[in-house]
């Protein structure tokens, strides 16, 4: 879309709505999708606003948890006011400001990978989670890096999109017959007040494919509710 000058788009227009200086939306460009619009007011939802997926997998949380990607820290607050124990996370510098400036309690700039010696009950990836691991390559990797984070009994909750549907149906039989590139995996790059991300790999992935990985990392995968459009949210606990 044009010329990287800000990598932290999303924490610049979290902060901007936090603030009272928001006045537009994101603009998004993906590979599959095309143009898109980031409503930015939406990520401060309250759990009345989120949708069955986000509402269902809060509804499971328990013990000590982490939320990974936490965003604007919608999730986390839910949950602080529930009086569990979150750590919330974010690469986000922006992101994370914002979730301190609301009164998230352990908001920390941090990157999943690098956490190794903590142990959660609840490991919480809302949002397409499993979109953190960027690529199927990395998907087995990525739970068994989770599966190690996990007290005794501990559980993880994410959502993902299968997005087949956004292919023509034409395409579609060849897309899933394809062994050398996963179709959901998808390049996109943000576009904000006249800045722009870098390139942004992210994952989206059928619900088959999630529980292949997960069984491969010596996981669970238990289909708890599915979406309206396509996405579904699983929990996955140690075999």
């Amino acid at each position: 879309m044009g010329e990287i000058k800000d990598i932290d788009i999303i924490g610049k227009a979290l902060l901007d709505y936090q603030t009272n200086n928001f006045f537009e939306n994101i603009i998004t460009y993906s590979s599959i999708g095309g143009n898109d619009e980031m409503d930015i007011p939406f990520l401060f939802r309250s759990y009345d606003e989120m949708p069955i997926i986000e509402r269902k997998a809060l509804d499971l949380c328990n013990g000590n948890i982490l939320d990974i990607g936490c965003g604007a820290g919608s999730h986390a607050l839910y949950l602080q006011d529930k009086n569990f124990k979150v750590k919330a996370i974010d690469i986000s510098k922006g992101a994370i400001e914002t979730c301190k400036l609301r009164g998230v309690n352990k908001a920390m700039v941090q990157n999943i990978w690098n956490i190794k010696n903590e142990k959660f009950d609840t490991i919480l990836a809302l949002m397409n989670g499993v979109g953190i691991s960027e690529k199927i390559e990395n998907l087995t990797a990525f739970f068994v890096h989770l599966k190690k984070l996990l007290n005794l009994n501990g559980q993880i909750l994410l959502d993902s999109s299968d997005v087949i549907y956004m292919y023509d149906e034409e395409d579609r039989e060849a897309l899933l017959q394809e062994t050398d590139n996963y179709y959901g995996e998808v390049v996109f790059e943000m576009a904000y007040q006249g800045q722009f991300s870098q390139l942004i790999h992210w994952l989206f992935v059928d619900f088959s494919t999630l529980r292949c990985h997960a069984k491969k990392a010596g996981l669970k995968c238990e289909l708890i509710i599915e979406g309206f459009h396509y996405d579904f949210l699983v929990k996955l606990t140690p075999i």
